[in-house]
């Protein structure tokens, strides 16, 4: 019984010797990975509106500079809901530049560039 361990660890370590590295995973593109969220987004608003920025505010998530100018206008309910990247330079710029050369908080065009 004593032989057994160091028999497992000779085939175990003659295993590792013989298998190949897998090669190195690539990642989507920042702009894939842009268009991709932007297609979500606009799917999600077709089933119905989305959380209004002060929600989502107090569910943890950071809003951009153009968000939290939003949250803080005159406006009623319904406009709270709106999808601001929909007509942000920042989505522009993310679906069509690689690396995006943008760089503000919490902007999700930004963060894609970064994974």
């Amino acid at each position: 019984m004593s032989d057994k361990p160091l028999q497992d660890d000779e085939l175990f370590l003659r295993l590792a010797q013989e298998t190949e590295t897998a090669p190195r995973v690539e990642r989507a593109p920042s702009r894939v990975k842009a268009k991709t969220y932007s297609a979500l987004i606009r799917r999600q608003e077709q089933s119905g509106p989305l959380l209004n920025l002060a929600e989502t505010r107090r569910a943890g998530h950071g809003l951009c500079v153009f968000e939290s100018l939003w949250e803080h206008m005159p406006l009623g309910a319904s406009a709270k809901c709106f999808n601001c990247c929909s007509i942000c330079h920042a989505r522009v710029l993310g679906e069509k530049v690689e690396p995006p050369p943008i760089y503000w908080g919490h902007c999700p065009y930004v963060a894609f560039k970064k994974t």
